[in-house]
């Protein structure tokens, strides 16, 4: 497989990975991690380590701007807790990853997107779990965000997601935070470099990472980003949660036919 080839391919998955996690806040690992195994036939350490390095860079800047010029509010200071909390998090499930066989990792982060999946069809159908009013303020944000951030980090490392799959439900569901604010937040927690310890264990584990994939991946998330944000600002918070649960099934499914 030629380098051009695999930078297109690397492309096309960014793209599709982008653009959902600008419509529904995740950090399109959900995506990335089967794509980058069927269309580029990666592992799945090394898919996960290419996901997590792509999104070193700000690739969420353009739908964090998008959805601050539509007016939804972000908490700065609970960002910042959940970040401190992501890295220890994301650093401890990248050591734990690399230490588990290919094959239940991959059942593992299948079962995830199924149960993802369950969780927010239960919302769609709990009214009093998805408030419309956004947070203006959080009067004690030390303990859910460090918490929050420390599971997100973790499922992250271990899985190869962005964290937003895990932040979003537990944004929406602990502090009570509107669909779309709680998406913005999870992309904003995502602009600081906060997989570098991920990515640095999972190149020392794997002796490096396919860098014209990785090229192509970052490029196309980062387009895609800007897309999806402005799709997810003209659907309601009830629809998206029940197309990003059909979609996540549809992965886990995609995944285990690999």
């Amino acid at each position: 497989m030629s380098p051009l080839f695999e930078a297109l391919a690397g492309f096309g998955s960014g793209l599709a990975g982008g653009v959902l996690s600008g419509m529904f806040g995740i950090g399109g690992g959900v995506v990335l991690v089967p794509l980058l195994g069927l269309a580029l036939h990666l592992n799945q350490h090394q898919a996960q380590g290419v996901t997590l390095a792509a999104m070193l860079l700000p690739n969420g800047l353009p739908a964090v701007l998008h959805y601050r010029k539509m007016g939804v509010t972000i908490l700065w200071n609970l960002v910042g807790i959940l970040v401190l909390g992501f890295l220890v998090g994301v650093y401890g499930g990248s050591v734990l990853a690399n230490r588990i066989p290919e094959a239940p990792l991959r059942w593992g982060f299948s079962g995830l997107l199924v149960l993802m999946a369950v969780r927010m069809i239960a919302v769609r159908k709990d009214p009093s779990l998805a408030p419309q009013e956004p947070l203006a303020v959080l009067p004690s944000p030390w303990v859910p965000g460090l918490c929050i951030g420390l599971v997100g980090g973790a499922a992250s490392g271990l899985l190869g997601i962005g964290g937003g799959l895990v932040i979003i439900p537990l944004l929406t569901a602990w502090v009570r935070m509107p669909q779309h604010q709680a998406q913005a937040t999870s992309l904003a927690v995502m602009l600081p470099p906060i997989f570098l310890p991920g990515v640095l264990v999972y190149a020392a584990a794997q002796k490096g990472l396919p860098w014209p994939i990785l090229g192509g991946v970052a490029a196309g998330f980062m387009a895609g980003a800007f897309f999806g944000a402005r799709l997810a600002t003209s659907v309601k918070g009830p629809a998206l949660r029940i197309t990003f649960a059909v979609i996540m099934v549809a992965m886990a499914a995609l995944l285990l036919l690999r």
